[in-house]
């Protein structure tokens, strides 16, 4: 039962903590559309989607004004369309017109974004993967609103290298193509180490094939409501801080539950999952950042930084866990660059790495976020990051992704725009020693032995 205590602290997190319903995703299946001809299954994909979400965006505003809770994005996931295209895609160009499909529906029903523009590839690419994946830098560039992923490794398959030298390049060429926006076609483009299939956040949303046919995912997010929590018990011991973390996470996501229970009575789809992810945003006081300065750093990236973000990572999963029972996705705290101004500051003042950030990763929930780089920046560089952080993942049996974004002719010290949710950037050194060598070897690199259970 909710009482009048509660849905006062609540109101108190939504007016001075920006709390909020970050996103309601509709995961819909496209399995159903499959055809041996693209046109078809293009007509047959816009039905569906159409058919299944053409709602949620009314519905969504409806609760938002009904409950007082600000529910910021509508989106959709679709079922991986590398898999959609397989049986009819004959050219990249046929799977461009599978993302225009997905574009044109999009903006018909009102959503910001639509994910599953996507390749399972973690143990090898099949001919119809790999033209998908070589589709992604024209699919990018002729649409707005699609957002594309490739899980390049696994714990349970190793991590396919063959994959991650393609997605170097067309990292590359991606921003190549939207050079005139900022590069920022590699910002709607995750690779993945572990990717889930219920994850409801943008970039690397899609529906996967074990999911029901229709589903209702929330994503919850309030930096600024565990930021304010803490400071309240500044000086205290790491217990105190741990429940103070735990309680404040478990309230959050009570309103994500309530929230998606609503949105999946309404519109008459079954309830997937909850993610509690602190996912910031560019505006005052809804920082990650800030948070673990909060707790004792002068700046993210001082000594303490790893272990302060593995601490703030656990709690927020263990208050989550206790307020639903159906927490999933990405749960956890979020670390892109561009999207909390306490990351940009610690950037632009020397305290804070790519190379530290790759160390945060190894406890944070997703991974190397909104980067921006040198646009000259070579694909196999890329690719040995993207190594590196896939190597993370499958080692530690955790999500690990990417989302670089090598800015066309931009430097270190440079900035780019990117707007709204997704911030600004300042351009980031990169270690340029050359590892061309390392990703030119090809094949698969092994699972790790304990990956071996059944």
């Amino acid at each position: 039962m909710t009482n009048i205590f509660e849905v006062q602290e609540t109101n108190k997190m939504i007016e001075e903590n920006n709390l909020d319903v970050r996103t309601i995703t509709m995961g819909i299946s496209l399995l159903d559309c499959c055809s041996s001809d693209v046109d078809e299954t293009c007509e047959k994909i816009y039905k569906k989607i159409l058919s299944k979400a053409s709602n949620l965006v009314k519905t969504g505003e409806a609760i938002s004004l009904e409950f007082g809770i600000p529910i910021v994005n509508k989106r959709v996931s679709v079922t991986p369309i590398a898999l959609i295209g397989a049986s009819c895609c004959k050219t990249t160009g046929d799977y461009v017109k599978i993302a225009k499909t997905l574009d044109r529906v999009a903006h018909e029903i009102g959503v910001n974004f639509i994910g599953g523009y996507s390749a399972l590839v973690s143990k090898g690419m099949a001919p119809y993967e790999k033209m998908m994946i070589e589709s992604i830098p024209e699919a990018l560039a002729c649409t707005e609103r699609v957002c594309s992923s490739v899980n390049v490794g696994s714990t349970k398959t190793g991590i396919d290298m063959d994959a991650v030298k393609l997605v170097g390049e067309i990292i590359c060429k991606t921003a190549e193509l939207t050079k005139d926006n900022g590069s920022i076609g590699c910002a709607k483009f995750v690779v993945f180490c572990n990717a889930p299939d219920d994850n409801p956040f943008m970039a690397g949303a899609f529906h996967g094939v074990t999911e029901a046919d229709t589903i209702i995912n929330v994503g919850v997010s309030g930096p600024g409501v565990v930021k304010r929590a803490i400071s309240e018990v500044r000086g205290a011991d790491f217990g105190t801080l741990c429940e103070t973390i735990k309680k404040t996470a478990f309230k959050v996501t009570r309103v994500g539950q309530l929230v998606a229970r609503e949105a999946s009575k309404r519109l008459g789809v079954e309830f997937g999952i909850i993610d509690l992810s602190l996912a910031p945003t560019p505006a005052v006081g809804d920082s990650v950042a800030e948070i673990l300065e909060e707790i004792g750093l002068e700046r993210v990236g001082a000594p303490g930084t790893t272990a302060a973000l593995a601490l703030l990572n656990d709690s927020v999963k263990k208050g989550g866990i206790m307020a639903s029972s159906y927490v999933g996705g990405l749960s956890g705290a979020f670390i892109p660059v561009s999207e909390d101004q306490g990351m940009i500051d610690a950037v632009n003042v020397g305290a804070l790495t790519l190379e530290k950030l790759e160390a945060m990763t190894c406890v944070c929930s997703v991974g190397l976020d909104m980067i921006a780089i040198p646009g000259d920046t070579k694909p196999t560089t890329i690719s040995g990051i993207i190594a590196d952080e896939m190597a993370i993942g499958m080692i530690n049996q955790k999500t690990t992704a990417v989302r670089l974004i090598p800015v066309f002719d931009k430097k270190v010290g440079d900035t780019v725009e990117f707007g709204g949710l997704l911030g600004y950037a300042p351009i980031m050194p990169v270690n340029t020693f050359d590892c061309s060598d390392f990703v030119n070897r090809g094949g698969r690199i092994p699972a790790p032995i304990h990956s071996f259970k059944n």
